[in-house]
């Protein structure tokens, strides 16, 4: 991995948070569980709004809008939380006032989008990730390296799944096309991004699924095969209930992963004649991610080995693939198009 930049060693790396959502409280406290790290601003577009927050939560500067944030000095990585469509905009503002940025899943709504974030922080010799805290988990890392070791012999194929009951609501965002509203970008992003950490890019994707009145897709099953061989089967579903199960099977044996996609509890290796194993991993949500940034940063890396430019494109080009041929596009893809 290149570096760019001087490491951030003899003091706490600074965090901004861009956004002062649902989510971003959840980075707060990730970031008070982890040593060397201290959230010291938050933005939103309403400066009560980010004051309260800040009162809430223990941060010490509220800005009423985003440049007031990309001017402060104090500030080191900027954590982007608002919903998709504008974290392309934010992230190029974010790395052109000279911010790393940490930006929330999925990272931008266009595999275009993704690429000008990505050759921008390179560009500039900044770090830049997507927040696919998934992929930092030590269950997954472990599961990961199982599966990569020979461990199940030749895998054959991978099948996961992410079901939330939301109930349709247009007004809702997640199925609100203009702010890039559907399961597959907000649900869907899990297991492909998991299924293609284990099995690999697809050579070809098939793809079934259905919309609701808005035009966003509420649920999506696709299939690929891998450049290795690997059969990939993947549901997301924003209507129905259902067990996130994961399973990897392979010639030697097979392994079933416990627990939500995004945040596994547990996994299980059967192996041909063997009796099964139980894994367990330390599960502690965003501290994870967190710990990468700041290795990542006192490193002085302009990109994560757990969470690649290379995978964040490769996954969107799947996710952007899938949506077209479910007829699936945004408004802004298509102001683009008339651009």
């Amino acid at each position: 991995m290149s570096t760019a930049y001087p490491p951030i060693v003899d003091r706490p790396v600074r965090w901004g948070l861009l956004g002062a959502g649902s989510i971003a409280p959840a980075l707060v406290r990730a970031v008070a569980s982890t040593s060397g790290g201290e959230v010291v601003a938050v933005a939103a577009r309403d400066g009560a709004r980010a004051q309260a927050f800040a009162d809430e939560h223990g941060v010490p500067r509220a800005w009423g809008s985003y440049a007031e944030l990309l001017a402060d000095d104090g500030v080191d990585v900027v954590y982007i939380s608002s919903t998709h469509p504008h974290h392309a905009a934010q992230a190029l503002d974010c790395l052109a006032a000279g911010k790393h940025v940490l930006v929330e899943k999925p990272i931008t709504l266009t595999v275009r989008d993704t690429e000008a974030v990505l050759d921008r922080a390179r560009a500039r010799g900044l770090f830049a990730m997507e927040a696919m805290w998934t992929r930092c988990l030590p269950l997954v890392r472990e599961l990961l390296g199982r599966v990569r070791s020979g461990e199940l012999g030749q895998v054959r194929s991978v099948f996961a799944a992410f079901t939330v009951p939301f109930g349709y609501d247009e007004s809702h965002r997640l199925f609100d096309l203009a702010n890039g509203g559907g399961a597959l970008m907000d649900l869907g992003v899990y297991p492909v991004t998991l299924a293609h950490l284990l099995a690999g890019h697809p050579t070809d994707v098939q793809v079934i699924g259905s919309t609701v009145p808005t035009g966003a897709d509420d649920q999506v099953g696709l299939q690929w095969r891998s450049e290795d061989g690997v059969l990939v089967q993947v549901l997301c579903d924003s209507q129905s209930h259902g067990a996130s199960r994961t399973v990897v099977r392979g010639t030697g044996g097979w392994i079933e992963v416990h627990g939500p996609v995004n945040d596994p509890e547990s996994f299980t290796v059967h192996r041909a004649g063997d009796g099964p194993e139980q894994v367990t991993g330390e599960r502690r949500g965003f501290v994870h991610q967190v710990q990468e940034v700041h290795r990542c940063l006192r490193e002085g890396l302009v990109e994560s080995p757990l969470v690649p430019h290379e995978a964040s494109v490769a996954v969107m080009t799947v996710l952007e693939s899938v949506r077209h041929e479910l007829g699936v596009r945004y408004p802004q893809e298509e102001e683009l198009r008339r651009a």
